[in-house]
């Protein structure tokens, strides 16, 4: 093996880790449970959905032979999470890495073509502020509680593009993960000054990708972009989707000793979105 072999391996590798992935059963979720798997994490995919969990833990010790778990729980609940982390103790020890890929959207949170601010369902705003900016605190908060005695640990949250610039009608949502970026930072450096440098918090702020949630918005039934599909393309350098395999090298860089002296960051991954200017 090559110094420079050497050097990726011991860098980039996460054996011997228990990572939990909550929302780990979503398009975006699922990809990156797969992608700490392959780097040698022990992977917990934490959601709603059990039996499509335990069909992809399946999967992935199968192709990469290490221990896995799907732990059914509301992101929401304080009461589910508190049995998540004794599940997860019980069977893998203790964690390692939390990937809050928890989130999405409803109708009612979204302006319509024919809507404007005034007609936003506020008990639906409420809910998906609620699952994206309260189901991100909460697994941090009930998780992670004994990092404070061990001093290490890595968070990584999800954001969005729609933190960070206005996209039209998807408000709730964009709102939470503003919340989003805000919380990363803050807690990054509250936790620094505790415990010291051994605990990082970072952020991942996706761009376009199809997701459950979007697809309908963003593509036809054929598979065309839609007219708002095709605005989001003519906003993005790269003159395409991403594919979600595409967060993996920025999330194993993030949960891995590369990034060691990185924390309270939150890192774009958007074919460019968010640095165009539109001209």
């Amino acid at each position: 093996m090559t110094s420079i072999e050497q050097f990726l391996s011991s860098q980039f590798s996460l054996a011997g880790k228990v990572a939990v992935v909550t929302g780990g059963t979503g398009v975006l979720g699922r990809e990156m449970a797969r992608s700490l798997a392959a780097a040698g994490a022990s992977v917990v995919i934490l959601a709603r959905r059990k039996p499509l969990a335990e069909t992809l833990v399946q999967e992935m010790r199968a192709a990469h032979g290490q221990e896995g778990l799907a732990v059914e729980a509301d992101v929401t609940s304080e009461q589910d999470l508190d049995r998540a982390r004794d599940e997860i103790y019980a069977r893998l020890g203790p964690i390692d890495i939390l990937v809050n890929a928890a989130g999405g959207n409803l109708a009612g949170a979204v302006i319509q073509p024919d809507q404007n601010f005034f007609d936003l369902s506020v008990p639906d705003y409420q809910q998906v502020l609620n699952l994206n900016l309260t189901g991100t605190i909460l697994p941090t908060l009930r998780l992670c509680r004994d990092w404070s005695e061990r001093k290490r640990g890595v968070v990584v949250n999800i954001s969005s593009m729609t933190a960070v610039r206005a996209i039209s009608r998807v408000m709730g949502y964009s709102l939470a993960k503003s919340a989003i970026d805000n919380f990363t930072r803050w807690l990054a450096v509250e936790l620094c000054a505790k415990y010291g440098d051994g605990i990082r918090v970072n952020a991942i702020a996706p761009g376009f990708f199809i997701t459950e949630q979007n697809k309908k918005l963003l593509t036809r039934d054929d598979g065309s972009r839609t007219e708002r599909g095709e605005k989001v393309i003519a906003q993005t350098p790269m003159k395409r989707f991403g594919q979600p395999n595409e967060l993996a090298g920025a999330l194993i860089w993030l949960c891995s000793d590369a990034s060691a002296f990185v924390t309270g960051t939150v890192v774009s991954v958007d074919g460019g979105f968010g640095a165009f200017g539109g001209v």
